[in-house]
């Protein structure tokens, strides 16, 4: 009845875009950053002014994984060197940990102006797993997720997080690397074959692929179900409702 094979007993679902309407949030909060830092610097050298795309440029460098990672990867493609920092750098630092930091107050205000709103079919299906006994996690790479989850008023349906707090603590690469994930598998002490992976993000997808997860599920919310596919989902569907069997 939920669209899984048979022998999976976990489940373990991405936050943003997924269960909550914040993958959204999270692209205007990279754009508004990420254009100031760049208007900024083409003021101060001369060279033209080219936007950050919150399109492509959220899909390919930013969407799934930690913050730091993302802002490193978008300015790699930009070829803008910045120092390292601290993950305690102040936000008007021009280092990766200040603009990763700029970029989280951002979303946060934005958070707390606009609220947060859980994907209904998303929490029918939470719902349906709890009652056919699966074990139910979620994995992001936001630090804000526990916050996000109770704003959403779905924290209870959750038996654990593994965050971007959990990841940053344990040392664990961020998407598309399957640490974070395979950390959610070893919460229900499972082995990867025994969880699906429910993900919107391509280096979310590819990080249920490469840890050998026993069902991938992609999530399409922009128009991207063939690059979900390429990156290694099993299945896609527009909404994580789609995959309930009809009474």
């Amino acid at each position: 009845m939920l669209g899984l094979p048979d022998d999976i007993r976990a489940c373990l679902f991405d936050l943003d875009g997924v269960l909550t309407k914040t993958a959204k949030v999270h692209a205007a909060a990279w754009k508004q950053m990420f254009d100031e830092y760049l208007k900024g610097r083409a003021d101060r050298t001369g060279e033209a002014f080219r936007p950050f795309d919150a399109v492509r440029d959220y899909d390919e460098y930013v969407d799934g994984r930690p913050r730091f990672e993302g802002v490193s990867a978008f300015l790699q493609s930009r070829g803008i060197e910045l120092p390292e920092g601290t993950h305690h750098d102040p936000p008007t630092s021009a280092t990766i940990g200040g603009l990763g930091n700029r970029k989280n107050d951002i979303v946060l205000r934005l958070i707390h102006e606009q609220g947060v709103e859980a994907y209904e079919g998303s929490v029918r299906y939470v719902k349906a797993a709890r009652e056919a006994g699966l074990r139910r996690a979620v994995v992001s790479s936001s630090a804000n997720a526990r916050d996000v989850l109770h704003a959403a008023g779905i924290a209870d349906l959750f038996e654990t997080v593994i965050d971007g707090v959990v990841g940053e603590r344990e040392h664990l690469p961020g998407k598309p690397a399957p640490d974070m994930f395979l950390a959610g598998a070893r919460a229900f002490d499972l082995p990867p074959k025994a969880a699906a992976v429910f993900e919107d993000a391509l280096a979310g997808v590819q990080a249920g692929r490469a840890g050998g997860f026993g069902f991938v599920v992609g999530v399409d919310r922009v128009g991207q179900a063939d690059a979900l596919r390429e990156h290694g989902a099993d299945v896609v569907v527009e909404d994580l409702a789609d995959l309930l069997a009809e009474p």
